[in-house]
């Protein structure tokens, strides 16, 4: 039976799970793996400060995602598939692991994000 995410652990578990996701997937594994040549350990627990913030307001994020895409997209054209593809994957790794309304949430805000991104780094 899947919980709902109640803390950093949860978080922790998402986001391993969606980061070995996309490290094998063939519409955007490429531009981590390839492209932005990510860190991987440096930049999991990033994430996870990330996550924690969005959804339980820790305020342990610094950082500016925006730049960080925007240096991607000038590396290698980002497009709305690569955005919504990630969201997809999001989504189905949540819905994987999760349910209820910090999942729901988390799905939520990742929509938000990932248009926010895409309108600010797709031309």
């Amino acid at each position: 039976m899947k919980t709902d995410i109640r803390n950093r652990d949860d978080i922790v578990i998402l986001v391993n799970a969606f980061y070995q996701k996309v490290k094998n997937d063939s519409t955007i594994g490429y531009l981590f793996t390839e492209v932005a040549l990510v860190n991987w350990e440096k930049h999991l627990p990033i994430m996870y400060d990330f996550w924690d913030n969005i959804l339980f307001h820790t305020g342990n994020f610094e950082g500016n995602p925006m730049v960080k895409h925007r240096m991607l997209d000038q590396k290698s054209t980002l497009n709305e598939i690569h955005f919504r593809h990630w969201t997809k994957l999001w989504k189905k790794t949540v819905d994987d692991l999760f349910e209820g309304e910090k999942a729901n949430e988390v799905k939520v805000r990742a929509e938000n994000i990932s248009k926010l991104m895409m309108n600010k780094v797709v031309v």
